[in-house]
């Protein structure tokens, strides 16, 4: 018997008995559907980290006080080792005669307080002070007006650029550009409106004001940490400018070769290793709790395929009386199996895909499906058939004919 005729045989005998196949299917396509989702959520989740998250601009990096803080007694220990970041440190990595891979660096320092419009107000508003060139580094684009220049650092101008969020809240339908907001009691120009951005998990990122640091550290504390941004001439020489920056502040501090930075680098690869090391394994878990429901729908197919055998033993007994081998039975039975699998895989993938969508658009969450985790459904639910049809196929295949004929 060849393939094509044994997939036909077996589509005959699905369509022929098609209440127990839609049973049989339940069980792998529940498999599927369940890992596909589960597969898309985390992609999705990655994903947004990724581009959320992790992205700290154009070939960027930052220098802060802080590295990664995975435990109480590590933030102890660094708050004990590290010295403030400060703009000595910042001109030190401009103006390092040896600078090769650093584009340029940019200051910023944050705090959060009020912002008013009129008898309006604001709590809890991001207030970041920057240096005029951080707009060439950050990922923050402008949806109206313009980012803060030059002059306006150098001269401590009172101008902010502006988050989608005190746009919506104060000018509704309103043109905000040179109008003026109050923060910390100063009235503030507005230069620039920043693209909306959403939030991060729930958390609303479009509630901040954007200042000049020379005129942050006017009207707040100047004595408090900076962080640098740092963008390196390409994606291929972030290592090379994390590197250099590395040296440079390190002979600003005197640290011997043997001693650890007191200071943090962070960088997007390392956010993402990170998160790999806090979320790989409870991810994996996942995936595999969800994989259970695969195991279980191989269960069905066996216990179907055995009920089919049975029932069908007369069938053999005459396949086998007119010169069917024991490799046409086999064949025969396995094809049925795994076309049972792979009829369901594709069922569960495409509802998967479409309750995903559904989803991503009422729970504003991100899901992402790749193509090689499609193929690999596929070819894990065909794997499944395989398996489950083994047994069942090589007991259809051992049965004697004359036996088998004699069945009722």
């Amino acid at each position: 018997m060849r393939l094509g005729e044994a997939i036909k045989v077996a589509l005959d005998a699905i369509w022929a008995h098609k209440l127990r196949s839609f049973l049989t299917l339940l069980g792998i396509i529940i498999g599927v559907m369940t890992v596909i989702l589960v597969v898309m959520g985390i992609e999705g989740f990655n994903a947004y980290f990724n581009d959320r998250i992790a992205d700290l601009g154009a070939n960027a990096f930052a220098v802060r006080k802080f590295g990664f803080v995975t435990s109480w007694e590590d933030f102890i220990k660094q708050n004990k080792r590290n010295k403030d970041i400060t703009f000595d440190d910042l001109h030190a990595i401009l103006e390092n005669p040896r600078r090769r891979y650093v584009r340029d660096a940019a200051a910023e320092v944050m705090t959060v307080g009020q912002v008013k419009y009129g008898a309006q107000t604001l709590q809890d508003v991001r207030i970041m002070g920057v240096s005029f060139n951080m707009g060439e580094i950050d990922r923050l684009e402008i949806a109206e007006g313009r980012y803060i220049n030059r002059e306006e650092e150098e001269r401590s101008r009172a101008v902010c650029v502006v988050g989608a969020d005190i746009v919506k809240e104060f000018f509704p339908g309103v043109d905000p550009l040179d109008r003026e907001v109050r923060i910390a009691g100063l009235p503030f120009r507005i230069v620039g409106v920043a693209e909306e951005q959403g939030t991060i998990f729930g958390q609303p990122q479009d509630n901040f004001v954007i200042i000049p640091i020379s005129t942050f550290r006017k009207v707040f504390s100047t004595r408090r940490s900076i962080g640098i941004r740092v963008a390196a001439t390409s994606a291929d020489e972030i290592n090379r400018a994390v590197d250099e920056v590395r040296m440079v502040l390190r002979a600003r501090r005197h640290l011997k070769y043997d001693e650890e930075d007191n200071f943090g680098i962070i960088t997007a690869e390392a956010i993402n290793s990170f998160r790999e090391k806090m979320l790989g394994t409870i991810q994996m878990a996942t995936i595999g709790l969800a994989s259970i429901a695969l195991v279980v729908g191989g269960i069905v197919i066996m216990n179907i395929m055995l009920v089919s055998v049975t029932e069908r033993t007369r069938e053999i007994g005459i396949r086998k009386s007119v010169g069917a081998r024991q490799r046409d039975i086999l064949l025969q039975f396995l094809s049925e199996s795994v076309t049972l699998a792979l009829i369901g895989g594709a069922i569960g993938i495409l509802l998967a895909y479409g309750l995903g969508r559904l989803a991503a658009s009422v729970f504003e969450i991100r899901m992402e499906l790749p193509v090689d985790w499609t193929l690999l459904a596929v070819a894990i639910a065909g794997s499944v058939g395989l398996i489950s049809g083994v047994y069942p196929a090589y007991k259809a295949a051992r049965l004697d004919p004359v036996e088998a004929l004699r069945a009722e």
